[in-house]
């Protein structure tokens, strides 16, 4: 179990985040939402420890990793993919998934995870992770890298952000996937059918939890009384 308890986080006078506790369980997907600048991918990055929270406690299996860098949480099994993919100029497909999944046949490997996510090994194998490739492209790669971690905690900083028209059946199967591995899978969006396949729903407005459940229960409030204050249509899209 992934435990987040009291976290706080405060930018000068300004409190981004305010007291949070939350739980996440094995075996399920987790949706965090709200309208932007509610606190939802400062959150998550507290978690992996690229931001320090302010005020509170983050315990993996109950033991607390407060002061753990990024990489030693990485070591831990906790995963992260950005918003904005990251660019590694010289460093091939092939190099980092294979690096990654510590393999010796990365042709295969790369075939393997790349597929998942609706690309050909044989077109993007070779390929640099730099400004040639589209944010869609880098964004789908990132996912395969993803999958390549085999991380127990799978945190998705709004992963459908620059993905085309496939992304939304594939993405969703690769958190189905996930789910199979009985890993903790966060997501950080703003849409509907993410929102959907979701085990429970976190709710974050002007930097407080305001609801966090299984999806049948807050789903249907996000839709009606929390329509207005969160946005309406606006925080699905």
């Amino acid at each position: 179990m992934l435990e987040l308890k009291n976290i706080s986080y405060y930018a000068g006078n300004k409190t981004i985040l305010d007291n949070i506790s939350l739980n996440f369980d094995y075996g399920k997907i987790v949706a965090i939402t709200g309208h932007n600048g509610s606190g939802k991918s400062t959150l998550v990055k507290i978690i992996m420890g690229i931001i320090n929270q302010t005020q509170g406690n983050i315990l993996l299996d109950g033991k607390n990793i407060d002061k753990l860098k990024i990489n030693e949480r990485s070591k831990l099994g906790i995963g992260f993919t950005f918003q904005q993919p990251i660019k590694f100029k010289g460093l091939t497909v092939s190099d980092l998934i294979s690096t990654i999944a510590k393999t010796d046949n990365p042709v295969k490997c790369g075939c393997d995870y790349l597929s998942k996510v609706g690309l050909c090994a044989k077109d993007y194998l070779l390929r640099e992770l730099d400004s040639n490739l589209s944010g869609g492209e880098l964004k789908r790669i990132e996912l395969a890298i993803n999958l390549a971690e085999n991380k127990k905690v799978n945190i998705f900083d709004e992963p459908e952000a620059g993905i085309d028209i496939w992304s939304f059946d594939g993405l969703t199967n690769i958190f189905k996937d996930l789910k199979k591995k009985n890993c903790i899978t966060i997501i950080v969006t703003h849409q509907q059918k993410i929102l959907e396949i979701a085990d429970e729903i976190v709710v974050l407005n002007n930097s407080k939890l305001v609801a966090a459940g299984p999806k049948n229960k807050v789903l249907p409030t996000l839709k009606n009384e929390f329509c207005e204050k969160l946005g309406g249509e606006a925080m699905y899209g």
